[in-house]
């Protein structure tokens, strides 16, 4: 019977400083995947790259029918079998692996990567990288203090079409920017209204539970649909995919805090099914100097506003340019198309090559925690503020809320003996 904290397991004091923190450039990199449903495919092919010289060592998920089809699929491309798992807590306490690729739901994220760190593991974690600010702080607390390599799932950041565009606005190729639409738009359908279930067969809803306060099973939440059944493990699509554009658009202003958040949210469609908060969203973020992003995030409408389903328009004093992870356009100010490319390669697999390189001291990893947190913080404080009802300021040193209604968000409630502590 597992045990009620997550410290009962043991095994978890290991000292930073009695711990090898760069692995030689040219050993192997033993690692687990914790989390196997949607975004696993996409680690399959850099894994089984021997050029990347790495071990599968666990394959690690709460729902025993996950772990069945993770092990068919890499057969196919592995000469070994890993080792399959149930508990996270197993893996860490296993000396002979080295990071850990973080793949959970939402609520997971930060205390899987601070468990983890503590025992010694880089880590590969998810965007978004914390499920609301506080842990966002927690998760720079930690890498901090333990100095372990720690990449967000932000691939734009290893996009070779994307340094490069990015590093030409910086020096100006568009001019001076000042504004940026960030949007996605998806069609998703109806989800089903919350009902009292029995747990499904192989399912540790215990363990799937995790840090978060526990409550009954209800029908379908393991798989997917907790992105969208109120706040306790997803962020809603703020952190599910315009965590993505928000980032780029950070990242090519270069800002880091906003002044003020202005948002109009509500849910629009399917009104009686089982989707409990916005599915739509615009918001506003106001940076200091007068600089603005601004959201546009339509969960099931799929009309292409821009013309794209997903991407950033950045507006610069000479121009515009627009980005989408593996492909940009920029145009002059008179709108005609100057400059235009779209990469070849795959940027999840320079993600996590880029990821094994920095571990083995040969890279310095693209989207580190400093930077990917202040990306995510656009989303929660988009969330807080539809949530609250109204808008806000913020201190654009910090990202700290002015606003006792939308501090009262700010973290979130553990169930007892969860919470990841220094």
């Amino acid at each position: 019977m597992l045990g009620t904290t997550y410290m009962a397991m043991g095994g978890l004091g290991m000292s930073a400083k009695s711990y090898n923190n760069i692995i030689g450039s040219n050993e192997r990199v033993n690692v687990a995947i914790i989390g196997l449903g949607r975004r696993l495919k996409s680690f399959v092919e850099p894994i089984a790259d021997t050029g990347n010289n790495v071990k599968l060592a666990y394959l690690c998920d709460v729902m025993k029918s996950q772990r069945i089809e993770a092990a068919e699929r890499f057969s196919k491309v592995l000469s070994y079998s890993p080792g399959l798992e149930n508990d996270l807590r197993k893996i860490h306490e296993d000396k002979d692996v080295d990071a850990i690729i973080h793949l959970t739901p939402d609520h997971w994220h930060t205390p899987g990567a601070c468990y983890a760190m503590q025992a010694g593991k880089h880590v590969f974690v998810e965007k978004p990288c914390c499920h609301n600010p506080r842990e966002g702080k927690m998760l720079l607390e930690f890498q901090k203090k333990y100095n372990k390599i720690v990449q967000v799932g932000n691939q734009a950041r290893s996009s070779d079409t994307m340094i490069e565009i990015v590093k030409e606005i910086h020096n100006g190729l568009i001019g001076e920017t000042y504004e940026a639409i960030a949007f996605y738009s998806n069609s998703r359908g109806e989800v089903p209204v919350q009902q009292p279930a029995p747990i499904p067969e192989g399912l540790d809803w215990e363990l799937f539970q995790g840090p978060a306060p526990r409550r009954e099973y209800t029908y379908n939440t393991w798989d997917y649909n907790w992105h969208w059944y109120d706040w306790t493990y997803g962020t809603a699509e703020s952190g599910n995919n315009m965590i993505h554009r928000y980032d780029l658009a950070r990242w090519a202003m270069q800002l880091d805090f906003p002044e003020q958040v202005e948002v109009k949210a509500k849910k629009n469609h399917f009104l009686e099914d089982g989707w409990t908060m916005y599915d739509t969203m615009n918001s506003v973020f106001r940076f200091p100097g007068n600089k603005i992003i601004k959201g546009d995030c339509k969960s099931r409408n799929g009309y292409k506003t821009y013309g794209y389903d997903n991407g950033v328009i950045i507006f610069g004093t000479k121009g515009s340019a627009y980005l989408s992870i593996d492909r940009y356009k920029v145009y002059d100010r008179d709108g005609k198309l100057i400059k235009q490319d779209a990469s070849t390669l795959n940027s999840v697999n320079l993600h996590f090559t880029n990821f094994i390189d920095s571990i083995r001291g040969k890279a310095t990893v693209n989207s580190p925690v400093v930077e990917a947190e202040k990306s995510t913080l656009l989303c929660h404080l988009a969330n807080i503020s539809y949530r609250i009802g109204k808008n806000f300021d913020v201190d654009s040193e910090t990202g700290k809320i002015y606003d006792r209604d939308g501090m009262k968000l700010w973290g979130r409630e553990y169930e007892p003996g969860w919470e990841p502590k220094l």
